[in-house]
């Protein structure tokens, strides 16, 4: 299977969309069939595949079964397979490798011990949520919130809150109002005090921001 089956897999994706919905959600579920969790990484070329396609619904399905292959691998071997892909898939010359490279920094993240490599996940992170692509953008002021709750709270202070409010001021609304949802993540990790003075003025930005979605958003836990 590991040899034989995988592999033909990465050429897989160009089937109808319920095929690949399908591929991407049971994969996430085959780590005991292809050996155990020393044998789990060669799960992880047909997901970046996946991840990598023109459908949302597959990618966001890859997405997830990758974070649950992820949290199956050795500490090994965790950065030379999972890392690897989380940074090809950063990088990537199509935006539908960045916007599914934003889901997995929350995974990667914790599992990594190198001080140098911790601050290239933050940076990429960063760079996505700068990036010129809106779909790109909205994808990492998605998973914003959850991947500064696996940070120190000094990087969040300093790195990623200013990533936050660039977002929450974003041109487009959709990115805005996606921003918002991070401000329980963000506050939950802060002082009283440094929620009032990092992240109550963007609420109040928020609360009276030009487009009613945005504002929904910041009243509807309110409801």
């Amino acid at each position: 299977t590991r040899r034989e089956l995988f592999p033909f897999l990465v050429y897989f994706v160009d089937d109808e969309d319920e095929v690949l919905l399908a591929l991407a959600e049971e994969l996430g579920s085959f780590v005991e069939l292809v050996g155990g969790p020393d044998h789990a990484h060669v799960l992880l070329a047909p997901l970046e595949a996946l991840a990598n396609v023109e459908e949302a619904v597959v990618r966001d399905k890859a997405v997830e079964s990758l974070n649950r292959v992820a949290e199956a691998l050795p500490a090994g071997t965790f950065e030379e397979h999972f890392v690897e892909l989380v940074r090809r898939l950063a990088q990537g010359e199509w935006f539908t490798a960045r916007t599914s490279a934003c889901g997995l920094f929350s995974v990667a993240y914790p599992r990594v011990s190198s001080a140098d490599t911790r601050r290239e996940l933050r940076q990429q992170m960063i760079a996505l949520g700068k990036d010129e692509t809106p779909m790109v953008r909205r994808s990492a002021s998605t998973h914003l919130g959850r991947f500064c709750r696996q940070c120190e709270k000094e990087y969040v202070k300093a790195e990623l809150i200013p990533l936050f409010v660039a977002l929450a001021q974003d041109e487009q609304d959709s990115v805005r109002l996606l921003a918002v949802e991070n401000c329980a993540h963000i506050g939950s990790m802060l002082a009283p005090e440094e929620t009032a003075q990092l992240i109550l003025p963007t609420i109040r930005q928020c609360a009276g921001d030009k487009s009613w979605r945005v504002r929904y958003m910041v009243a509807d836990p309110f409801n």
